[in-house]
């Protein structure tokens, strides 16, 4: 019954969208869920990630990737030679860190929880507010806040110039002249374009290995489409919109509130709103939301299907949705089945210092 219910529900999605509706009325299966692109399953299509789009004025080389990885894994870029790029954005955590909010620099913790590297490539902005416009301007940032790797871009450079390995490679990679902070920046960004999902068993089944997930994980999938709405704001190839909304979380400080978006436009609507996450590889990484509060995925769907918190600016979009135990289980086995198995994600190991350039 339910399956004839949901086969209903989509053809009425077809229909909205008049595109094949004379197909399906003269009774041809309906198209895999995951190629469905009406409006109650979010302007694009779930999927595998596209190529990634680089900057025209920071084209990758190996070389260049290279440097960038070897930078990302560098604590010599932090005032005091313990906090590296990888600290808090860690290959073995899924990108972030252990939570639920990022330590920095003597032991100071930040207000919010690591984004995740692994996929930024496709996010239109970057932070939880979006104040960054890409990816070389968002490496910047960390390097001289002084609660994360507390330095300055000119101690760091000066760091950097002083390693005869680094000198050589940099000379390489960007010609002759002294390091930047850009350069240092580009070769970054470089390589955190390289730490994409290009294979999981989600992206496996979407390419028509239709034995690629199990039962269970097929109906999340549904469900993750249709019942759950999850959709409303992670869909497409990223599973995000890339977009800002407030779900409701009671700051943790009432008297210093994280106004999230507000702080970059300050328009009154982004009040509270941080930044969709990318679904891909979430099982790899808790706790989760901005702050770290939901510490599993089960959690986390509970708090969903409540409609999440009761705090002002809520978003439209967050309504309770009555989901059954079995349903919620089966969203959690769809989610795992987006980690990612492709080695440049999945199998990164962090070098020693000793392996690093000297």
């Amino acid at each position: 019954m339910r399956r004839i219910v949901l086969f209903a529900a989509l053809l009425v999605g077809l229909l909205a969208a008049a595109a094949g509706t004379a197909s399906i009325l003269a009774g041809q299966k309906a198209p895999p869920i995951t190629q469905v692109g009406v409006q109650v399953l979010g302007p694009q299509r779930l999927g595998p990630l596209p190529p990634v789009v680089h900057p025209p004025g920071n084209p990758p080389s190996s070389a260049k990737i290279q440097l960038g990885k070897e930078l990302y894994f560098d604590p010599r870029l932090s005032a005091d030679g313990t906090i590296s790029c990888a600290t808090c954005h860690d290959p073995a955590l899924g990108w972030s860190d252990k939570g639920p909010t990022s330590e920095g620099i003597h032991g100071q913790f930040g207000g919010r929880r690591a984004p995740p590297v692994s996929n930024a490539a496709y996010s239109p902005l970057q932070f939880w507010d979006g104040r960054s416009p890409s990816l070389e301007d968002q490496a910047k940032g960390p390097i001289q806040n002084p609660i994360e790797m507390g330095n300055t871009h000119e101690a760091m450079i000066q760091t950097v110039s002083a390693i005869g390995a680094y000198q050589s490679e940099f000379k390489a990679v960007f010609g002759t002249g002294p390091i930047t902070v850009d350069q240092v920046a580009d070769a970054i960004a470089a390589f955190e374009r390289t730490v994409v999902t290009t294979d999981s068993r989600f992206d496996r089944y979407a390419r028509g290995d239709h034995n690629a997930l199990t039962k269970l994980e097929k109906e999340g999938l549904e469900i993750f489409n249709g019942k759950a709405h999850c959709t409303g704001c992670h869909w497409g190839p990223y599973f995000s919109d890339g977009r800002f909304h407030n779900l409701g979380l009671p700051p943790k400080d009432p008297k210093n509130p994280d106004v999230g978006r507000y702080a970059v436009t300050k328009d009154h609507r982004d009040m509270g709103a941080f930044k969709t996450p990318t679904v891909r590889d979430a099982a790899r990484r808790p706790p989760y939301l901005h702050d770290g509060s939901e510490k599993t995925l089960e959690s986390l769907i509970d708090f969903y299907d409540k409609g999440g918190g009761k705090g002002p600016n809520l978003d439209p979009l967050m309504v309770p949705l009555g989901l059954a135990r079995h349903e919620k289980a089966a969203l959690v086995a769809f989610i795992k089945s987006l980690d990612s198995l492709n080695p440049e994600v999945a199998d990164v190991k962090a070098p020693a210092l000793r392996d690093l350039p000297h």
